[in-house]
């Protein structure tokens, strides 16, 4: 099987990497110094599961160069989906499955604008993961899980196929039983990326303190609250599940959003809270958090667009 890894970043490195490691058929796409340094060295895997390199890594920044793939799975940020989309036509053949793994619920919907919908099935990814340095990948935090599924949420042996691929390079894989639902659950919990931009936090200062711990809570609350009015069929006790699981994130951890609009890039904030506040306003749903994080980012995002 050959596997085009698209955006070889904390996510794409990652996953791509474990991939490579166990023999399968990998092309990477990179930019950049972090490409030339792949091309040199090789890609390095720095892991609290375990650190491993790969000496020798097919990679190219165009993606129109790798040839007809069976596998593609997408790393980059959301914000790039419909441009990338675009260049995939050249690798995609009439089975070829395409598995977006980008932060928030619009992915799918966007791919299917230059990409046929058979080709594509939904994903997510829950990793903490970095480029540490040029060539080299960092995963600090959470044990890293692929949940895939088909948009209609039928099971269909390429689910499978996939599941026994992930499984082999010794990832952990879930096929989802409502992958709409999965989705969302993930959409709320990184949604947080943006108020700890806005507090310039970590995890671990944001929940230790009272009053910005509130303001956490109170922001999954109105995503939650927004997810039910939609129809997204979550449990009630996701929201202390959820608390929970950004509890055990590491304390001095953050999220790819929050760095990028530390460091003045642009982020996926449209992807977060700013399709909350769209949603919410479609729906009738009063997100006030929401709405203050994302008008708070808005003009840094405007800036970092316009560089």
């Amino acid at each position: 099987m050959k596997i085009a890894i698209i955006g070889t970043g904390g996510v794409g490195g990652y996953f791509g990497g474990k991939l490579a490691n166990a023999g399968f058929d990998v092309t990477f796409v990179a930019r950049g110094e972090h490409l030339k340094a792949i091309q040199q060295n090789g890609l390095t895997i720095k892991s609290i599961q375990g650190d491993f390199k790969l000496d020798s890594v097919k990679v190219t920044d165009k993606i129109d160069t790798i040839g007809l793939a069976d596998f593609v799975i997408l790393g980059v940020k959301a914000w790039q989906i419909t441009d990338i989309s675009k260049d995939l036509k050249t690798i995609i053949k009439n089975d070829t499955i395409v598995l977006p793994l980008q932060n928030g619920v619009l992915a799918v919907e966007e791919l299917k604008e230059n990409i046929h919908q058979k080709n594509i099935i939904g994903g997510l990814c829950q990793i903490i993961s970095k480029i540490d340095s040029p060539g080299v990948i960092n995963h600090s935090g959470v044990n890293p899980t692929i949940v895939f599924g088909e948009p209609d949420n039928s099971k269909t042996e390429r689910l499978n196929k996939i599941k026994t691929i992930f499984d082999s390079a010794g990832i952990n894989a879930v096929i989802s039983d409502d992958i709409l639902a999965d989705l969302w659950k993930k959409f709320i919990a990184i949604c947080v990326s943006g108020l700890l931009a806005v507090t310039k936090t970590t995890y671990g200062e944001l929940r230790e303190l009272k009053e910005t711990r509130q303001l956490m809570i109170d922001l999954l609350s109105e995503i939650y609250n927004l997810s039910q009015k939609i129809g997204i069929k979550i449990e009630p006790d996701f929201l202390s599940k959820t608390i929970s699981f950004i509890d055990s994130f590491p304390y001095d951890s953050t999220s790819s959003l929050t760095r990028d609009v530390w460091e003045g890039k642009p982020s996926e904030i449209e992807y977060q809270n700013g399709t909350v506040v769209k949603l919410a306003l479609k729906y009738g749903v009063d997100t006030p958090i929401n709405k203050f994080v994302y008008n708070c980012i808005l003009p840094m995002e405007l800036k970092a667009r316009k560089r």
